[in-house]
């Protein structure tokens, strides 16, 4: 790991006036989703988030190894490190405390002053102070100087002045705060999403130890996270399951031009990449000028040390960004300055300096590896001579898929019914399983708007299959053609025919099988649409209960007997229930009412809210390796209440 360049002021320089004002508090309260995305489960984690990255903030600037974070049975949270502490002093300008400025004003905080810190996690600079006016309370302890001090706030107003309540021995920040029921529809963190982020800090922090506690159950449990390796640990944990190609994943590590590069680098046998980049700690799902950089780096070196060594000298091709990367698990993480992002959810690198930093230290330093290490080499150039022969035959099945120019031309798969309108933000596809089932929901949808392309059988586990016998698929041809996007390299969103793809199967086993083989290849080869949020999951219902002309239709265990006991109650005669194991068991007219009518319906939308912990569960449910599959099933099995033999 390269160590973190301290600030050019050292501890006792960071005071009040580090701290830059922009502006005041006031809308936070008005509009929160503007701030955190939402009030309901991802808003309420991210007020975690926020507060945990001012500590990260603290150990990138190297004054900070552990942070705490503790879940307490009143919904509250508290998250301790040992940094410097938030600045106590008074403001030169604002006549306050600097801890009571960085709580109480938007945009106030030390990230904005470039000698306080190298670099930061922030991405908005919106910070704590967002998360004291969205938290019924919050109380702030600060050592430093020897001091403890603390403030009190009860939704980002102050009810406790900064005050010394005893010595401090070294010195750090506690921020413990409780989610303001006003504001939030969820209040109950999740252990499990908490988890995924803070290991993900520790992969991308090595040497920083976070701790995650949860008193909330009958006994407290805690979980650590500490990996001295860093990134080389954070792929050796994402390839723990897979055979891999070399032991050892391959570090790249360097400092040019105020830019701190770090990545790691494996190859495993399979045929998808799990490339995954950062900024500042900040997941840039969306890539960026370092993405490019080391995708162009990695294909020209691979390339130069394949020609070096005439692995190319009987083959009239050059290998292609898609075969260097076939197999490929990548973790980047670049500390930048002043980053600039943009993109649709603001998580796309900006800077152009940036790509040209990257792509120097890529192809100077994995060229020297490769070099040295030849046997390493020759796997690597072998698995991508084989994915561009591959390629070379896909080719074909991939003209029969890609769109053509103009949807008057395009040939779209015979079972499809179409729907009439044009503009793709008004259409929605259903991608229905079986004959039985597409042929009612043909009869039973709206003919204006709603597409139907049944499907037969399980498609392709895209997982384990490579390209050209993906794109051999017929089922997965059809898909494609339908969406009319393209695949891979030649997608692009803005031809997609529909703005809602949404996947209608079964209530049973076999219906969750499919629907997951669809869900892994639409996130392996069309990622840009879940990210986009057109990908949905149907609703149908479970049962029909009903009694003379009345009728209701439940889509829980819970819900059925609700509607039984209300027609039973006061009356005779007997009640029929249905349990719909199958779409088509439904005649057109129940299938509108209870799963395509936009006025009635519960379609789920799919989201990609961490790649990266996605990508591990489709290795683990989808891969070829047995074992996790199995112990996914040990750990989860008394968690399912309803299982279709």
């Amino acid at each position: 790991m390269t160590k973190h360049e301290t600030p050019h002021n050292g501890a006792d320089d960071y005071g009040a006036d580090s701290i830059t004002v922009l502006k005041g508090l006031e809308a936070v309260r008005k509009r929160p989703a503007m701030y955190i995305g939402s009030t309901g489960e991802n808003g309420l984690h991210h007020l975690v988030y926020e507060v945990v990255d001012n500590s990260i903030d603290e150990a990138l600037a190297g004054f900070c190894d552990r942070i705490d974070v503790i879940m307490h049975k009143d919904h509250s949270v508290t998250v301790t490190d040992n940094g410097r502490g938030i600045p106590v002093d008074l403001h030169p300008v604002e006549k306050i405390p600097g801890v009571e400025l960085a709580l109480t004003v938007l945009h106030a905080g030390g990230k904005f002053d470039r000698n306080s810190y190298k670099v930061s996690g922030g991405l908005h600079g919106v910070g704590v102070s967002v998360v004291n006016a969205l938290s019924e309370r919050l109380t702030v302890t600060v050592d430093r100087s020897g001091a403890r001090h603390q403030m009190s706030f009860v939704r980002g107003k102050t009810t406790q002045k900064l005050t010394v309540i005893g010595m401090a021995a070294g010195t750090g920040t506690t921020v413990s705060f409780k989610p303001d029921p006003q504001i939030f529809t969820v209040l109950e963190f999740s252990w499990s999403t908490l988890v995924d982020r803070l290991r993900q800090l520790a992969f991308l922090n090595g040497g920083l130890t976070i701790t995650l506690t949860d008193e909330r159950g009958e006994a407290p449990k805690t979980e650590a996270f500490y990996y001295k390796g860093g990134l080389v640990e954070f792929v050796s944990y994402l390839n723990r399951n897979k055979k891999v190609l070399h032991p050892k994943p391959i570090h790249i590590t360097a400092t040019r031009d105020d830019v701190d590069v770090d990545i790691a680098l494996q190859y495993e046998e399979g045929y998808n990449e799990n490339t995954f980049t950062f900024v500042n700690n900040i997941n840039t799902h969306e890539g960026g000028t370092h993405l490019t950089g080391f995708r162009s780096a990695l294909t020209r070196t691979i390339n130069d040390v394949a020609k070096k060594s005439n692995a190319l000298k009987k083959a009239d091709f050059t290998l292609s960004g898609d075969d260097v990367r076939e197999g490929l698990t990548c973790i980047m993480h670049v500390k930048v300055r002043e980053p600039q992002f943009e993109g649709q959810t603001k998580t796309k690198l900006g800077n152009g300096e940036v790509e040209g930093i990257v792509r120097a230290v890529v192809n100077e330093h994995l060229g020297s590896f490769l070099e040295e290490n030849p046997g390493v080499g020759r796997a690597i150039i072998e698995k991508a001579v084989s994915s561009a022969r591959a390629r070379e035959a896909a080719r074909k099945a991939r003209d029969l898929v890609r769109k053509k120019s103009g949807l008057e031309n395009a040939v779209l798969p015979g079972k499809l019914a179409d729907c009439s309108l044009e503009d793709p933000a008004l259409c929605e596809i259903y991608l229905v399983e079986g004959d039985s089932a597409g042929g009612s929901a043909k009869q039973g949808r709206d003919r204006s708007f709603q597409a139907i392309l049944p499907l037969r059988g399980k498609i392709l586990n895209v997982e384990r299959a490579r390209i050209d016998k993906i794109l051999g698929n017929e089922e997965i041809r059809s898909i494609i053609t339908a969406v009319g996007a393209g695949v891979r390299d030649d997608f692009k969103l803005e031809d997609a025919r529909y703005h809602k793809v949404i996947l209608m199967t079964d209530a049973d086993v076999d219906g969750a099988h499919i629907r997951t083989l669809l869900l892994t290849f639409f996130f392996r080869q069309m990622p840009e649409l879940i990210e986009a949020g057109y990908i949905y999951i149907a609703q149908p219902p479970l049962y029909r209960v009903a009694r003379g002309k009345e009728e209701y239709y439940a889509y829980t265990e819970e819900e059925r007997s609700a509607f039984v006991k209300r027609l039973t109650e006061g009356g005779k005669g007997n009640v029929g229930i249905q349990r719909y194991k199958g779409l088509g068991e439904m005649n057109p007219e129940q299938l509108w009412k209870t799963t395509m009518d936009p006025a009635t319906r519960t379609i789920l939308r799919v989201t990609l809210e961490d790649a990266v912990e996605a990508s591990k569960l489709f290795d683990e449910l989808m891969g070829d390796d047995v074992e996790p599959r199995r112990l996914f099933i040990e750990q989860n099995a008394k968690y399912v209440s309803v299982l279709d033999v």
